[in-house]
């Protein structure tokens, strides 16, 4: 904040008493000097500390401008906030992210397909094979980031308990997931799936279903939106998360050690024969650092879980 010095004009009587006084006059018009020396000082340092501002500014506007930008396909929570994240860490190595966020499951895959993304974080690796296997891609994981534990929630029904016979139940409807699904209704004792059933089960494999229960398979994106037309819906994590679900409020979780928590890491996705991109390679250093290992641990309590 830059001060004035007001000047005040003095009358001739004192004008004329100054003069008079010659020890007296040097003296005093001595202090008004030291004092314009003393704000000149001032106004220097102060002109020279904006001016070392001005230039630290201007050098990291410059070095944004030079960060390298690698573009990634992502669902908006929780993995376009943890890319935000890790975004900060990116910096540090000469990159920066563009962030598009899909709100699907196939757009983000056919995009980097077509080379329209560096790489995408939405998906784990059965689904991902599953993709290949539909589509003719050959998109390849780069490394697995962080598992989101499937849940069961209340629609009409305020508790498994109180499943009446014939009630209903959202499921996905695609292959990896539905049978993620299945699994966790199975170890809830709500169907009885055929022996070995593994993560390629359908609701054809249902052997048992002393309930009679009615599955509605829907795109896992829109689970969140019926469910109020629902008995219970079984949610993926990341959906749940952007619904505003907590995993605290889920009439059941996967468990920690069941084959969907060994299996189903989110993974971050690349075209085949670009695991070892320089991008790729800091992207994956960034994501799974003790600062991004710490965010998730503290924003999702227990609804995301990090692999690193």
């Amino acid at each position: 904040m830059k001060k004035s010095i007001g000047v005040f004009a003095v009358s001739v009587l004192a004008a004329a008493a100054l003069a008079a006084c010659g020890g007296d006059a040097k003296e005093t018009s001595s202090a008004p000097a030291a004092s314009e020396t003393a704000s000149e000082a001032g106004s220097e340092a102060a002109t020279q500390a904006e001016t070392e501002k001005k230039e630290e500014e201007t050098e990291e506007t410059e070095a944004a401008g030079n960060l390298e930008q690698i573009v990634l396909g992502a669902s908006p929570a929780p993995h376009a906030e943890i890319l935000r994240e890790a975004n900060k860490v990116l910096a540090q190595k000469g990159y920066e992210l563009k962030i598009l966020e899909y709100v699907d499951y196939i757009q983000p895959n056919l995009a980097l397909e077509a080379g329209d993304l560096d790489a995408n974080y939405f998906q784990h690796l059965p689904y991902l094979e599953s993709f290949n296997a539909e589509n003719g891609t050959k998109l390849v994981s780069a490394a697995s980031i962080h598992y989101e534990p499937f849940g069961i929630y209340a629609g009409k029904a305020a508790s498994l308990e109180e499943l009446a016979d014939g009630a209903t139940v959202a499921v996905p409807n695609d292959t990896s997931n539905e049978a993620r699904a299945l699994l966790l209704l199975e170890a809830q004792g709500l169907i009885k799936l055929k022996d070995g059933a593994d993560l390629t089960v359908t609701k054809n494999d249902i052997v048992e279903n002393p309930k009679n229960l009615n599955l509605y398979e829907v795109e896992a994106a829109q689970i969140p939106r019926v469910i109020e037309d629902v008995d219970i819906a079984v949610i993926n994590g990341n959906y749940a998360i952007d619904a505003g679900f907590k995993v605290s409020e889920a009439l059941a979780v996967e468990d920690s050690e069941s084959i969907a928590a060994t299996t189903y890491g989110n993974v971050i996705a690349v075209r085949e024969g670009e695991e070892s991109n320089e991008k790729i390679v800091a992207l994956i250093e960034a994501l799974t650092s003790e600062e991004v290992k710490a965010y998730i641990e503290s924003q999702y309590e227990g609804a995301v879980v990090p692999l690193f």
